[in-house]
């Protein structure tokens, strides 16, 4: 006698035995087409053969197996910056330039060298930039200088600020200076000329206790003795004769840091600053530009070379200009050529004097 249970064992088993047996037909005739079809199959199902080998059983709930599978790598400290240094030494292809120039105002500007222009000419651009956008003509004008820092060896030039009086004022704003002096006489003429703090120790404390603040300090040298508590307060606007602010002069250097422009090196050598209005004189914008050029060359020696190595102009809705350096930096006086020179004249007649002897 056949039971129930039996009958309905055997039909599971003959149902498993038929999947198993399609599942193998399915796959063997999947293998054989891409055999045939695609004799490089790697290129066009890749990892294929892999999945038909991993797929899982049908009905069956054991999760998949896989037998190609990597072992887990723990991470090391070091990856990042090693991946790092490889992408570094990596070579980057840069795009080979034309040497010819661009024959229309549209071009690829990665295919060409960025051209430079004339002082005057770059102004003039700028002012036609200005009347074919609509923008707003007194807008200033602003130049980037790239500077060259090195100096001897691993020397550098330490950055540095410093205010300079241009001879076309393009703002009628003025900045708050302090006086520091202890002479009734030379306090009198600070407050004639503009100081807006005069005094002497009495101002350090309401200075610590930034209950005074200005834009510039100025001292004469009597009183700098007694100013050492805000060195490191007032960091590069104490008073020091390299920025100007320390002297006898008193409306000399009011004069300067009321009325001068400030500008600063930012980013170890890159200065940014504005000049000028655009609405102003071609001729007045040229004469602010070279003053505060000619200014930013002294604190770097001739000897060393130009201190300038890139400039670039600019209004407030313009693009950059590059301009070209020939005529805006100071030249280089050429001492040790003529010295050698004069050494090799006095040679020549030692040895004319010599032969003439003999």
């Amino acid at each position: 006698m056949i039971h129930s249970g039996d009958l309905a064992s055997n039909k599971s088993e003959a149902h498993k035995g038929i999947e198993e047996s399609w599942r193998k037909t399915v796959k063997d005739a999947g293998r054989y087409l891409i055999t045939v079809l695609a004799p490089r199959r790697r290129w066009i199902f890749p990892g294929l053969d892999q999945r038909l080998a991993a797929a899982p059983a049908l009905g069956s709930g054991a999760p998949p197996a896989r037998p190609y599978a990597a072992a887990a790598k723990t991470a090391k400290k070091g990856s990042q910056k090693t991946k790092q240094e490889e992408t570094k030494k990596k070579q980057v292809t840069k795009r080979r330039l034309l040497m010819s120039k661009p024959v229309d105002d549209v071009y690829l500007t990665w295919y060409y060298e960025r051209p430079s222009y004339d002082l005057e000419e770059a102004v003039g651009m700028l002012k036609k930039f200005q009347e074919l956008d609509f923008t707003h003509p007194k807008q200033y004008v602003y130049i980037n200088v790239f500077l060259d820092m090195a100096l001897q060896k691993k020397k550098k030039v330490d950055p540095f600020a410093s205010a300079v009086l241009l001879p076309y004022r393009f703002t009628d704003e003025t900045n708050k200076v302090l006086v520091f002096t202890e002479n009734e006489q030379e306090a009198e003429i600070a407050r004639e000329n503009g100081a807006a703090v005069v005094g002497g120790l009495e101002l350090i404390k309401w200075i610590l206790e930034d209950e005074i603040q200005v834009d510039f300090y100025v001292a004469v040298p009597a009183i700098m003795p007694k100013l050492i508590p805000l060195r490191n307060k007032l960091r590069r606007k104490y008073p020091s004769t390299k920025r100007n602010s320390l002297g006898h002069d008193i409306p000399k250097m009011l004069q300067l840091f009321r009325e001068g422009l400030e500008y600063m090196v930012e980013d170890e050598n890159i200065i940014k600053t504005r000049i000028a209005r655009l609405d102003m004189p071609t001729e007045q914008i040229v004469a602010n530009l070279k003053t505060v050029i000619h200014d930013i060359c002294t604190f770097k020696p001739l000897t060393y070379g130009p201190f300038v190595r890139k400039l670039v102009i600019r209004s407030s809705t313009s693009e950059g200009l590059l301009l070209n350096l020939d005529g805006l930096l100071p030249q280089v006086e050429k001492v040790q050529e003529e010295e050698e020179e004069e050494n090799a004249d006095d040679n020549e007649e030692k040895n004319v004097q010599e032969s003439v002897s003999t």
